[in-house]
């Protein structure tokens, strides 16, 4: 079945970086290299593919152009709700779309209320503080060492090589800068020292692991290795990705048990990478959740996790479509 296909996204190129922004201020936009991939994956399943982009104009263009549905990889602008502008536009506008919903894209974002809805689902998940204002370090209640990252942003932005911290100066120094540079609110969580999986899941009602992929940081024992900014920009260098990992097969089983039940506690739809540290006691902990993972078929870590796992890229980006198309009825 042919079908009318518009594509949402947000590309780096059409924001302009200022200098009063930090280096990271536009690291969750995507290359066109991205859109184009998945547009001849569509293309070559026979739809016919309408890049529409995220700016205000889309509005008009999608008002304008006759769409069956869209594949949304959009990251959005501004705000805790950003990821979910432009599928609560697509619900108002009765246009079907890939990808899970504005409250769960909405809820996600934030990782506290994340962490607070998995756990309540008896998911393991480090202990954290939101913090707005530096009054809120006082009585924090956590255990060193801690980890500091932002509470609304995605693709490592805020994380740098020593956003792991051993003693309050240190924490009131990094959570200040945080404050400072980008905003409030921060996380401050409990350090989890062991190994760091990503999990790829694909699906809706029987959702699958597509694979748990190992991140070793070259050079740092699992305990110090911090996947920052500055080891994601030098991936090839920097990293090395287990896929399958070398970890018993009872580790795996609940490295994916964990992975699917905060999916499912947060319903999730069609596709998510789920981030997951092992503690000292052996137990996988919930760090966070991605419904929007990234989809550049050169560094994103679900595209290297397909691969790994015997996937092709075109294989990768039909499943997620046609995921979709079942949810709305329209898998022919």
């Amino acid at each position: 079945m042919k079908l009318k296909v518009g594509i949402t996204y947000n590309l780096k190129k059409d924001f302009k970086h200022r200098d009063d922004q930090p280096i990271d201020a536009l690291e969750e936009f995507d290359a066109e290299e991205t859109i184009d991939a998945i547009r001849q994956v569509l293309e070559s399943d026979g739809h016919e593919v309408f890049k529409l982009g995220g700016g205000v104009g889309l509005i008009e263009r999608l008002r304008t152009t006759p769409l069956d549905i869209v594949f949304n990889i959009a990251e959005g602008v501004g705000g805790r709700n950003r990821e979910a502008h432009i599928p609560a536009l697509l619900e108002f506008l009765n246009i079907p779309y890939t990808g899970s919903d504005p409250l769960t894209l909405a809820l996600t974002l934030d990782k506290a209320m994340a962490k607070r809805v998995v756990r309540s689902e008896g998911v393991p998940t480090p202990g954290f503080k939101k913090v707005e204002r530096m009054e809120d370090l006082n009585n924090l209640g956590l255990r060193y060492p801690l980890f500091v990252k932002l509470c609304y942003e995605g693709s490592s932005k805020g994380v740098r090589l020593d956003s792991k911290i051993s003693d309050p100066t240190t924490l009131n120094k990094k959570v200040k800068w945080l404050l400072e540079t980008y905003g409030p609110p921060v996380l401050v969580e409990e350090f989890v020292s062991g190994p760091e999986f990503t999990v790829g899941i694909l699906g809706n009602s029987e959702p699958i692991v597509l694979g748990v992929m190992q991140i070793e940081v070259k050079g740092s024992p699992p305990d110090e290795a911090i996947y920052s900014l500055e080891v994601k920009r030098e991936w090839e260098e920097k990293v090395r990705y287990h896929c399958p990992p070398p970890i018993s097969n009872h580790l795996l089983k609940e490295i994916e048990a964990v992975a699917m039940k905060a999916y499912r506690a947060l319903d999730c739809r069609d596709v998510s990478r789920v981030d997951i540290r092992i503690g000292k006691d052996g137990i996988p902990y919930f760090l966070e959740i991605n419904p929007l993972p990234g989809l550049s078929p050169v560094y994103g870590d679900l595209p290297i996790m397909a691969g790994r796992m015997g996937w092709e890229y075109n294989r990768l980006v039909k499943t997620i479509f046609h995921h979709a198309l079942e949810r709305y009825g329209m898998a022919g």
